[in-house]
């Protein structure tokens, strides 16, 4: 059975930080990949966001960040986690190749973006179809796009293309917004001038486009069964995340499957469990981006060395 001081779940870039820092601290980590090696980051085409790499895709900056990790020694291991117990030391982790124990476990499993379930939808991602508007919507400057969704997440995103895109469409299944009063509001200033149109009431029945340029359309569905088409060239889906926790949540403390960390003050990304910490979208509900799921993953590296020295003092 593989054992290791400490092991990392997950390859985003959350999980590669988080090794490349147990790895130059002599911690001697092993990174536990799951099925996508890279995480979802590998379905950004291009990433223009990312300090130091004006244009890089989501797969060269994790193969970098991969390599980088396994240069210090870091030890990959292709297999899916599917169970844990957190209940004694060590930790065992059950895989489908393996099963591991650990002194300390850094959770880096990342959230995947609910998507509307339609054929057409899955056809056209990565080709006008974003569930990330600030990784995504700079390629869509001056263009109409579309955004749906009724939540804070779903008109922040609005807002924040309106500035960036010749019209913004925003498609909701209710005539009421849940977003907070502050976001309503400027998004009726952005209506007002013309920036963006509410399209309440209303579903996405098809996304259209072809092969060749991508998405080109969405027809939406009213709930009076009215049929539109509306002519746009990227749809920014915005209907939540789902975190991938649920083998951890009845073990650890969580809000709605993110994980809660901080629970020992101090150690920023530890969970309720101690010896336990989490790191990137797992733990983060809010920003999402990879440049924050990697400072938190060097975060949760460096709380597993005091930890371990703070043990070892004892």
């Amino acid at each position: 059975m593989p054992s290791s001081k400490t092991i990392i779940i997950g390859s985003g870039p959350a999980g590669c930080t988080a090794a490349i820092y147990a790895a130059r601290a002599n911690l001697h980590p092993i990174l536990i990949t799951g099925m996508n090696e890279g995480g979802q980051l590998l379905q950004t085409p291009d990433i223009q966001n990312w300090p130091g790499e004006p244009s890089i895709s989501g797969a060269d900056l994790m193969n970098k960040l991969m390599e980088h990790a396994k240069s210090l020694g870091a030890e990959f291991i292709n297999d899916e986690i599917t169970g844990v117990d957190f209940s004694k030391k060590p930790f065992t982790l059950t895989g489908d190749m393996d099963s591991y124990e650990a002194d300390t476990v850094i959770i880096a499993t990342g959230a995947s973006p609910k998507y509307l379930g339609l054929p057409s939808e899955e056809k056209f991602k990565g080709q006008g179809v974003s569930a990330c508007a600030t990784c995504d919507g700079f390629f869509y400057r001056d263009q109409p796009v579309a955004v749906v969704g009724g939540g804070n997440t779903a008109i922040t995103e609005a807002l924040y293309l309106a500035d960036i895109c010749s019209h913004v469409y925003l498609v909701h299944r209710r005539d009421e917004f849940r977003a907070e009063k502050m976001l309503i509001d400027r998004l009726e200033d952005k209506v007002s001038a013309g920036k963006i149109t509410k399209v309440c009431n209303a579903v996405i029945d098809e996304v259209t486009g072809d092969d060749l340029k991508g998405v080109s359309g969405i027809r939406v569905k009213y709930k009076d069964g009215r049929i539109e088409d509306i002519s746009i060239t990227g749809l920014f889906v915005a209907i939540g995340h789902t975190p991938n926790t649920g083998i951890f949540t009845s073990q650890l403390e969580n809000n709605q499957g993110t994980i809660t960390v901080g629970v020992n003050p101090d150690f920023k990304t530890s969970t309720s469990v101690s010896g336990v910490f989490a790191a990137g979208d797992c733990a983060d509900s809010r920003y999402r981006q990879a440049i924050t799921s990697a400072g938190s993953g060097c975060q949760a590296a460096l709380d597993v060395e005091k930890f371990l020295q703070l043990k070892e003092s004892h």
